[in-house]
């Protein structure tokens, strides 16, 4: 019987697929290499939805087969190491898009109409905050993406929708597609920076985009502008952000990630009452968290039984021997 092992329990139907397929299943509940190491030496499978693996782990575990990851980002696995060993690295592409996109689009109504600090205002007697005059309407606003993927694309559709005009920077997608959609593509990430009243990212997390927005690119942006990350934390230097809204040199800020994750209560981040921060929860509603588990297990449980699934981010894993013989 194969072995699978899971850092944390998947959604419901994640787990079916699993069960159906009869593989042993182990949970960890715990992402750390070194606390599922015990379990991975014997496994064929490992599922991560919350949690790394690197070289030393995988070069531990011989009969390890694939790496399952319920979502896209894949920043907390060695890839150039699993692709080395043969070992693919299952993800789950567009079955999260819609719900993180919708996520992007509520953080910007409540960065646009100065929500949260209205609510704990009027929470504390202070129904004067409305006439403060620090909400705007977004009709006629210039929406910026830093990333024109599965959530950016549906992200401006809806920005559209409501009478914004979208801007994109992203370099892996040709001017030609982004301008048949009725959208402005720029060369430069500075254009969207210094243009757009929203700036809102969809990039992975890699070594190039890591701190991509710091101090300077902050500074560019519009007094009034809005910044919205629900990316990767590390794509923003949380320091120059924080810098940024205690200086008020942006209108305000939405992320749903951070650099450290869980975050401290007693982060600087808290301090500012012109930003929402959300736990890492644009992917997590009913529909996506259903949706990535059972690709994430249906993909893992098909590279074990030999399969070369096809959603996975590193293809040339299948070129090694262990695939050629």
């Amino acid at each position: 019987m194969a072995k699978v092992v899971i850092s944390h329990r998947l959604h419901d139907d994640g787990m079916a697929v699993l069960e159906k397929a009869g593989v042993e299943v182990v949970i960890t509940n715990s992402g750390d290499p070194k606390v599922m190491l015990p379990e991975l030496k014997d496994a064929d499978g490992v599922i991560i939805r919350i949690g790394s693996i690197d070289r030393e782990t995988m070069e531990q575990c011989p009969k390890l087969k694939v790496i399952g990851r319920p979502g896209v980002g894949v920043d907390d696995v060695d890839v150039e190491a699993a692709t080395e060993l043969g070992i693919p690295v299952v993800i789950a592409p567009g079955a999260n898009s819609r719900s993180v996109a919708e996520h992007a689009m509520a953080m910007m109504f409540a960065c646009a109409k100065d929500m949260i600090r209205s609510d704990k205002e009027m929470r504390n007697g202070n129904f004067g905050i409305r006439s403060s005059y620090k909400a705007y309407e977004l009709g006629g606003k210039t929406l910026g993406l830093l990333g024109y993927g599965h959530i950016g694309s549906i992200f401006a559709g809806m920005a559209a929708g409501i009478g914004m005009k979208v801007l994109v920077y992203d370099p892996f997608i040709k001017r030609e597609a982004v301008e048949a959609q009725g959208y402005g593509y720029r060369e430069d990430m500075h254009d969207i920076l210094k243009e757009s009243d929203v700036v809102s990212i969809h990039t992975p997390l890699t070594p190039q985009t890591r701190n991509m927005i710091g101090e300077a690119e902050l500074q560019m942006m519009k007094k009034d502008g809005i910044l919205i990350n629900c990316a990767r934390g590390g794509i923003v230097d949380e320091a120059a952000l924080n810098k940024a809204l205690d200086e008020n040199r942006i209108h305000s800020a939405g992320t749903d990630v951070v650099v450290h994750e869980p975050i401290d209560p007693a982060d600087p981040i808290f301090h500012h009452d012109n930003i929402v921060v959300t736990p890492h929860m644009a992917g997590q509603t009913r529909e996506a968290a259903s949706g990535v588990a059972t690709l994430a297990a249906e993909g893992t449980v098909a590279v074990i039984n030999g399969q070369k699934w096809d959603k996975v981010c590193n293809p040339k894993a299948y070129d090694h021997k262990r695939w050629n013989k």
